[in-house]
């Protein structure tokens, strides 16, 4: 599994080791038992029924992806050619030449700026559509409101024996539930699918237990639980409940349709190779078949974006591999007509500075950012807003993070308006700013 490590020098493997897996991603038993307690609420009217969220986790440069500034001084511009695309006038970087020919099918924001340039506070802005409340440091995994994946999950909820919620291959800083509560914590997808062992922790029998050895099990617990029960069962012994949550377990691992969701082996040899055979290409594949198992959100959180130094050369080997999957995706998904009911989405917490600085890379810069928007009935072929010619800032139809989070809440049919409660009973607005950017709508 590939470790990207950010300029603080915390990595995802380091918040394993701390136990933050534990406590941020659930199992599936226990979002089994998160789904019992809190149905799907019906939520009419939504343009989209799933969202993947492509996470590039960093801070990936607009320079070198979607606005590129072909006339400015050199130490600004860098190495790259800008291209053309489909749409008249607007131009990508050299490196993103499908997604060029794919500019009338998609829509690339350009005009997000906030104040938040480190790690932690860019993460939780953008994914939360809330600015972190105190200061915060750089590597800090910060949750001061639920993300929009626990959000989706909680208004949402999940199709049968599934989470709503899916996280690969680890949780984003903020991407956690907050007083939510950690029923509504993505599903971790650990493992790469794209090894020919993969598997899925807790969807597969454990390794060295057969079929026959795991019904024994269960044959084994059914005898226990004829025991008389300490309370009466109509009082709420917890037992009882647990009871369900595990039998809900044992169905999904010996459900052939539950199984074939995430038996990615299934797929032809030439989707997979479209897709890349790599970590992120197999992730993408497995998102869309979640998707059409019916799971709301999916979070597929690509790191190595923060690119301090060697930019250029960084670039040159990630993005062509990194591009063709997003591609991939796209076509993949209106081909089988799911774009229009499905959201794709590419961005991380900031932009890039402007002056490539002496170890030839860009660092933090929150004033200008790129978002790639795609599908879930957001109209193609169109560039919102605008940085100067230099790219220092938005400057044309300046947008915040609240109003891209409001977008998809609104896309999901989500009221981006609507007042959450604590467990205390404190109210919390979902976002504070609810406007959606009204030309993806």
């Amino acid at each position: 599994m590939t470790t990207w490590q950010n300029c603080e020098g915390f990595t995802r493997r380091d918040c394993l080791q701390l136990g933050l897996g534990t406590l941020l991603g659930g199992g599936l038993t226990g979002v089994l038992r998160a789904a019992a307690q809190a149905p799907a609420a019906d939520v009419p009217r939504r343009q989209a029924d799933s969202c993947i969220l492509i996470w590039m986790d960093g801070g990936p440069t607009h320079y070198e992806t979607f606005d590129p500034k072909p006339d400015a001084p050199a130490e600004i511009r860098g190495e790259f050619e800008a291209i053309p695309t489909k749409l008249p006038g607007v131009c990508f970087s050299q490196y993103l030449p499908r997604l060029a020919s794919l500019a009338d099918r998609i829509a690339v924001i350009r005009s997000i700026r906030h104040n938040e340039g480190n790690h932690g506070a860019g993460n939780h802005y953008m994914m939360t559509g809330a600015p972190p409340r105190i200061p915060v440091g750089c590597g800090a995994f910060v949750s001061f409101h639920p993300s929009m994946g626990s959000v989706i999950a909680s208004e949402r909820g999940a199709p049968a024996g599934l989470p709503a919620y899916f996280s690969m291959p680890g949780m984003t800083r903020s991407g956690g539930p907050n007083f939510l509560g950690a029923k509504f914590a993505p599903f971790i997808v650990s493992d790469d699918p794209n090894r020919p062992d993969f598997r899925v922790r807790d969807v597969a029998l454990p390794r060295g237990l057969t079929d026959g050895q795991f019904a024994d099990r269960k044959q084994l617990r059914q005898e226990v639980d004829r025991m008389v029960r300490i309370n009466d069962p109509a009082a709420g012994d917890p037992v009882v409940a647990l009871d369900e949550f595990y039998q809900q377990g044992y169905e999904l691992v010996t459900s052939p349709a539950a199984q074939a969701a995430f038996d990615i082996s299934r797929e032809p040899d030439a989707v997979r190779d479209r897709y890349g055979r790599n970590g992120f290409g197999q992730r993408a594949l497995l998102a869309r078949r979640l998707v059409e198992a019916g799971v709301p959100f999916i979070t597929l959180n690509e790191g190595g974006w923060d690119h301090h130094r060697d930019i250029f050369n960084a670039l040159r080997t990630r993005l062509p591999a990194f591009e063709a999957t997003i591609a991939a995706l796209i076509e993949d998904l209106d081909q089988r007509g799911m774009l229009q009911r499905t959201m794709v989405l590419a961005l991380g917490e900031f932009g890039r500075t402007p002056q490539v600085n002496s170890d030839r890379g860009r660092d933090h810069w929150s004033n200008a950012m790129s978002v790639l928007f795609a599908g879930g009935g957001t109209p193609g072929g169109q560039v919102v807003g605008a940085t100067d010619r230099n790219g220092y800032a938005a400057v044309e139809r300046v947008l915040a993070p609240e109003n891209f989070v409001s977008t998809v809440y609104a896309k999901l049919g989500i009221d981006p308006d609507k007042i959450l409660y604590t467990p205390q009973g404190r109210p919390a607005h979902l976002v504070s700013d609810p406007r959606p950017i009204a030309e993806l709508m």
